[in-house]
């Protein structure tokens, strides 16, 4: 049985593949129906504007890397850190950098959702 350790690593990385591939049924999968995040602008979106971003293509990752991750347990939630390097497109801004992010995810019946998050860019 994999530890909830590698339960995590394995949900990041397939979050990042559905966000590079616009893969919505994953994200929906991977989202809590309550998710709020914060986007590097300030802006709060939940979990239907994240999926609408995605929908209308919007959101366009054309290379995401991972640089590092930090993860902790708190009872039965993960937080998890990471910095990322991103290239893509939101409306009309152009996504080019590091991003760090934190993401807060929470054990639902053994299945981990992101129930909380935030990003920035880095300078």
């Amino acid at each position: 049985m994999q530890s909830d350790k590698n339960k995590i690593i394995l949900s990041e990385e397939k979050l990042l593949d559905a966000v590079q591939n616009n893969d919505i049924q994953s994200l929906d999968d991977l989202l809590h129906p309550d998710l709020l995040f914060i986007i590097p602008n300030g802006q709060i979106i939940t979990k239907a504007m994240d999926l609408d971003i995605y929908r209308s293509r919007d959101m366009k990752i054309n290379d995401i890397k991972l640089i590092d991750q930090e993860i902790n347990f708190v009872g039965d939630n993960a937080i998890v850190v990471v910095t990322t390097e991103m290239k893509g497109q939101y409306l009309d801004n152009t996504l080019d950098g590091k991003y760090r992010f934190i993401r807060v995810w929470k054990s639902f019946n053994a299945k981990w959702k992101i129930i909380a998050g935030s990003s920035t860019q880095l300078q």
